[in-house]
């Protein structure tokens, strides 16, 4: 007998398996070895949102941004596979790599972009020891939701925004409104030492070391995991905002293991040269979407384009 499915079953299929691909998306680094190591991102999209009443989180494209922070293990085996001048070591395993510059952040974020034959997202530099970077020219700059200095336009991987990381931290694409907190809430989150329980995060000491990195207290809305606690983490963007001079102050966000609780709202942000080391400051990795979830929205979409017109047909 053949079995023929409708165009209704085919979208209903791939939109199945464009949301299961969205829930649960890694990437991998390395190849084969024992030093292969993996990145999980989810997917923030509502492109359409507006800005909060803080004047940040409005992203006006779809994007992905880590799960997790970036650990010291992810670090450390990106070294073995040839990563140079990135050190960390604040802490070890999956606790957050941390005692980490910005410039150290974004060199590991322009090591995925290589090490999987794409182009670098920085302008960086490493010499005498220390590293620097130069901003790109306006030709080869980043120029979605307005001309960014400091990214590539060709960039896969980066580290997120103040927009970007705002809007995956305190954003509900439910209600399409923010919540004061990235648990999901706008009640205080319980200060715990570790685990994913909602409205919880690791702030106040209520442990002596941060979580690792899958354990660092309860969701975003997005599904993200240690935006608020843990460790603070790097954002790309100048305090300021301009993005037009490579040694200003960076913004940092989310709060720290051993700070208070005021560090993890939406309203409270805090910048520091981009030189900084210190085991409460760290970063998560942001990027593109896949070119795979393009083609399933397409596929989705052409489904019901064709169930609408037989339908019609009828």
């Amino acid at each position: 007998m053949k079995i023929v499915f409708s165009p209704c079953v085919v979208l209903v299929c791939a939109a199945f398996t464009l949301m299961t691909q969205l829930s649960a998306q890694a990437d991998t680094f390395g190849g084969g070895t024992s030093n292969e190591f993996t990145v999980d991102f989810v997917s923030i999209s509502q492109t359409n949102n507006t800005a909060d009443t803080t004047g940040y989180g409005a992203v006006p494209y779809n994007y992905r941004v880590g799960r997790y922070e970036i650990s010291q293990l992810q670090v450390t085996k990106a070294t073995q596979i040839g990563m140079a001048n990135v050190s960390a070591g604040a802490w070890t395993g999956s606790q957050p790599a941390a005692d980490i510059t910005w410039y150290e952040a974004a060199a590991f974020v322009n090591f995925l972009n290589t090490n999987s034959g794409k182009t670098a997202a920085y302008n960086l530099t490493f010499s005498n020891s220390q590293w620097t970077m130069a901003v790109w020219s306006s030709e080869q700059a980043w120029t979605a939701g307005g001309t960014n200095l400091y990214r590539n336009k060709d960039a896969f991987y980066f580290l997120p925004s103040e927009n970007e990381w705002y809007k995956a931290a305190y954003f509900n694409p439910a209600g399409s409104n923010y919540f004061l907190y990235p648990t999901a809430s706008s009640s205080v989150p319980t200060a715990v030492g570790g685990g994913t329980n909602a409205g919880t995060a690791v702030y106040d000491r209520a442990a002596s070391v941060p979580s690792t990195v899958d354990s660092a207290g309860g969701l975003s809305p997005y599904g993200t995991t240690g935006q608020g606690g843990n460790v603070f983490e790097w954002n790309e963007s100048a305090f300021g905002g301009a993005n037009s001079s490579a040694s200003d102050v960076r913004a940092r966000r989310g709060g720290a293991w051993d700070s208070d609780g005021v560090s993890l709202r939406s309203s409270v942000r805090d910048g520091n040269v981009p030189t900084l080391e210190g085991n409460f400051i760290g970063f998560r990795v942001a990027s593109v979407p896949e070119p795979s979830t393009y083609a399933l929205l397409l596929m989705a979409g052409a489904g019901w384009l064709l169930w609408k017109r037989r339908k019609a047909s009828l």
